[in-house]
């Protein structure tokens, strides 16, 4: 899957359902990932959301996203 700002996060995480779990696991700030508010907004929110208010550039987002999805596809 190729990410861009447009990329929408259900999307992600229809193709990636581990990764909100992984992510917090690098970063306690990505615990709100999981809380049910959050869970609500990501059907219509795209990483140029996430960037604004998570306060990370859309190119870390992506970055460490795609790490943690090799690093997963490596141990799977």
């Amino acid at each position: 899957m190729e990410f861009n700002e447009n990329t929408k996060l259900a999307d992600i995480l229809a193709a990636y359902p581990w990764l909100p779990e992984a992510a917090a696991k690098l970063d306690k700030r990505l615990e709100i990932i999981n809380s049910p508010l959050v869970k609500m907004l990501i059907k219509r929110a795209n990483l140029a959301d996430a960037s604004k208010r998570s306060g990370y550039p859309v190119d870390e987002i992506i970055r460490e996203m795609q790490k943690l999805i090799d690093e997963h596809e490596r141990n799977a």
